[in-house]
């Protein structure tokens, strides 16, 4: 069988500094925001062209901390895709707050911004957008309103020179097994507005200024703000600083995976009326997934269960939240035509850094046979 991901053989090339990393934290005397949690968040902002990088238990964890540092509560609005992971959706209502489902656009699948143009209403307080495999969202198309990048798939993309992570006013990442880089589970918040920089900290650190007493600035901590322990261990962070340093190299790998597939797979595709990934000239995407969009639900069907005969495990994606169980028992109601068809018709194939080329391959001939 050739997985969607094989978590085995990821990164084996960099198997030594991984363990590493986990025995230096073993040996220390810090295991939360210790030198590697401060590190990796140090990293993080680099990477992302921002101001400053938290460490947090999950991507999720990332988007309920930006969300109540941007104030959002009762009575407000957010907007954000409904072709998106229900995280998106779910740490909007935490807040109590109200999501509002835009559609998305059928080149990029990322956020319309005609569609967000007309989701607005006098209660919105912001808008999350998702990047979608990595191809970043039009934000110079967005109307003036505090966005959040959900940048789970985006890390290491850009738009127009610029990282991902750097163009709204936060922006979340995810270290979930199935990203770039990985530590299970954990995530961080982008923080590029320096005024949400404290209160951020605070409510991440169970609304104490634990952080500024660490650092000298008050001589106690107290209870400051309604706040959570989103407090990632520094065993994860050690895990994923040492990828961090080898991202050139994962990335490189990823690159030549995804390369192969939009090459070898571009006539098959064009001649069978299938879609393959787009990305505008003025984007730079990290390769996080690739994508097939097939004709209709049925062709999907069919051709998880062709490549499944043949020892290859493809998955579809996402769907519609505006039409999930937990959106109707909120009174949602919408009409969002591409994202209810992309939902039925998107088909993601194996990439992952340890991918070789005669794997790669059977798959490619896989899909190729299918018609």
């Amino acid at each position: 069988m050739i997985p969607f991901m094989d978590l085995v053989r990821q990164h084996e090339a960099i198997k030594d500094e991984l363990l590493a990393a986990v025995a230096g934290v073993l040996s220390s005397s810090r295991f939360v925001l210790g030198p590697e949690g401060q590190a990796l968040e140090a990293e993080l902002a680099a990477r992302c062209g921002a101001r400053h990088g938290i460490g947090v238990g999950s991507g999720t964890d990332a988007l309920r901390l930006a969300l109540t540092a941007l104030g959002v509560g009762p009575g407000d609005e957010v907007v954000t895709p409904a072709f998106s992971f229900v995280a998106s959706a779910s740490t909007i209502v935490m807040t109590g707050a109200t999501p509002v489902f835009a559609d998305v656009d059928p080149v990029t699948l990322a956020l319309n911004p005609d569609a967000l143009e007309r989701a607005i209403t006098p209660r919105t307080r912001a808008v999350i957008v998702v990047h979608y495999a990595g191809v970043a969202c039009e934000i110079d198309a967005l109307p003036s309103i505090p966005i959040v990048e959900d940048n789970a798939h985006g890390l290491f993309g850009t738009y127009r020179g610029k990282p991902l992570g750097s163009l709204g006013k936060l922006a979340t990442l995810s270290f979930h097994e199935s990203k770039n880089i990985t530590c299970g589970e954990g995530g961080a918040l982008i923080v590029n507005d320096p005024a949400l920089v404290e209160r951020a900290e605070i409510l991440r650190d169970k609304g104490t200024n634990r952080g500024r007493f660490f650092r000298g600035e008050v001589d106690k901590y107290t209870w400051v703000d309604l706040g959570s322990s989103f407090l990632p261990s520094d065993l994860l962070a050690g895990f994923l600083v040492a990828q961090l340093d080898a991202a050139d190299t994962i990335q490189a790998q990823r690159q030549r995976v995804w390369k192969t597939y939009a090459s070898e797979l571009a006539a098959w595709a064009a001649t069978h009326g299938i879609g393959l990934p787009t990305v505008p000239a003025h984007c730079a995407h990290p390769a996080h997934l690739f994508y097939l969009l097939l004709p209709d639900l049925a062709k999907r069907t069919a051709l998880i269960a062709h490549l499944a005969a043949r020892g290859i495990q493809a998955l579809f994606h996402y769907q519609p939240l505006h039409r999930s169980e937990f959106a109707q028992r909120l009174g949602i109601r919408a009409q969002l035509p591409v994202t209810e068809s992309v939902c039925d018709r998107v088909l993601r194939l194996p990439l992952y850094p340890e991918l070789d080329e005669a794997s790669q391959r059977r798959v490619i001939d896989a899909v190729t046979s299918f018609s």
